[in-house]
């Protein structure tokens, strides 16, 4: 099975292949028992790197504060079709070193949803529930969570960058598996569909978490900018028992970082069509 998949997806002198060779130490069976499939995730990442480099233009800021260690990472959401944790899972594949499959926690919908259901977990998607985020971490998975949840890219124009509450499940699992958080901005997502309209009630009648409605049939190519924050360390007087008005202190300083990140890049955020040079 190793040497099967190694003669498929390496060769000499190749980036993605060194990538791929590095997450082959990691997954040396290419797989693993939530559906990654390490050779397919290649090839899902070469298709999405013109768009991520070349139409999206992203740019990676903080790689410094990523060590070889696992995290809670935790994000804004934004952009309507939740484009942001694509670009941040290859962000963290292809810009990290060492690279890693981000672990990416998914809403139930999502995993229904025909062959989008399955490319995900191929990628390294997996349900958002309790039990799969601790094992991943107790595994030394890094996993990808958006505490706003559905309200996150559930917005119209006027809340862009407004973050919604955050709910504290995560923090609660931080410190089960006793691993850092690390905060990430995404600027940019926003204005990829910059005139939005979520049609709530009918939404809610089709049993939808959301129905975004827009003018555009494709998204924008707005530059898009990701920052990474420092880690912040789980409070050691604290248990994943204690009361939700002890946890919801910290939850609450971890969506502030998070804003403040996503304000600062607004401050620095591309023209929209500026010609940038990379």
């Amino acid at each position: 099975m190793i040497k099967s998949i190694k003669n498929k997806i390496l060769t000499p002198h190749n980036y993605f292949d060194d990538v791929f060779e590095k997450l082959l130490e990691k997954y040396p069976n290419g797989e693993d028992p939530w559906g990654l499939n390490l050779e397919k995730a290649k090839k899902s990442i070469e298709y999405i790197w013109p768009l991520y480099k070349n139409y999206f233009r992203v740019r990676v800021f903080g790689q410094e504060n990523v060590q070889d260690q696992p995290y809670m990472v935790i994000a804004n959401h934004s952009g309507q079709i939740a484009i942001d944790g694509m670009l941040i899972c290859t962000a963290f594949a292809m810009e990290i070193d060492p690279p890693r499959i981000l672990r990416a926690m998914v809403e139930r919908f999502f995993t229904a949803l025909p062959f989008v259901g399955t490319w995900g977990a191929e990628g390294g998607s997996v349900l958002g529930d309790r039990q799969n985020c601790l094992k991943l971490l107790n595994k030394g998975e890094s996993v990808l969570a958006f505490p706003e949840g559905v309200r996150g890219v559930a917005k119209s124009t006027s809340e862009y960058y407004k973050l919604q509450r955050f709910t504290r499940g995560f923090y609660r699992m931080a410190l089960t598996a006793q691993v850092d958080i690390l905060p990430v901005a995404v600027v940019g997502a926003e204005e990829v569909f910059p005139w939005v309209y979520q049609a709530k009630g009918v939404a809610k009648k089709m049993g939808l978490p959301a129905l975004p409605l827009s003018p555009l049939y494709f998204p924008l190519p707005s530059p898009i900018d990701i920052y990474i924050g420092k880690p912040i360390k789980f409070e050691s007087d604290l248990s994943p028992e204690s009361s939700d008005s002890q946890i919801d202190i910290h939850v609450d300083a971890v969506e502030r970082e998070i804003q403040r990140m996503v304000n600062e890049g607004l401050e620095k955020r591309r023209n929209f069509f500026a010609n940038v040079k990379r």
